[in-house]
């Protein structure tokens, strides 16, 4: 759904997506880092980074879809693969099995 607004297309964001993004937010932290991801035609990631140094991510039709589901959001900030962002992240034991899948086990 679009809304016009001074000429602009604003996208309205999916209300699952701002929901897992708020839920994400409020289970670490209470604040986050966002990068959305442009996958082609597969869609958009949004890339989260909790104050607590989790990540997850929310998947979404397109990158505008993904960056208003970040200004939807309090407490979830718009970023970049920075050094910054990249030094918030805290990749535990667990997760790194979870990505290595069976060869793990």
């Amino acid at each position: 759904m679009t809304t016009q607004r001074n000429s602009e297309t604003q996208q309205e964001p999916p209300r699952r997506s701002v929901e897992a993004a708020r839920r994400f937010v409020s289970r670490h932290g209470g604040s986050a880092r966002a990068v959305v991801e442009n996958l082609g035609r597969g869609g958009a990631r949004i890339v989260l980074i909790g104050e607590d140094g989790s990540l997850g991510d929310v998947m979404v039709a397109d990158p505008a879809t993904g960056e208003a589901v970040v200004e939807a959001v309090d407490g979830l900030e718009s970023g970049e693969w920075d050094s910054e962002t990249a030094a918030a992240l805290t990749i535990g034991p667990d997760h790194r099995r979870r990505m290595a899948g069976p060869r793990a086990r």
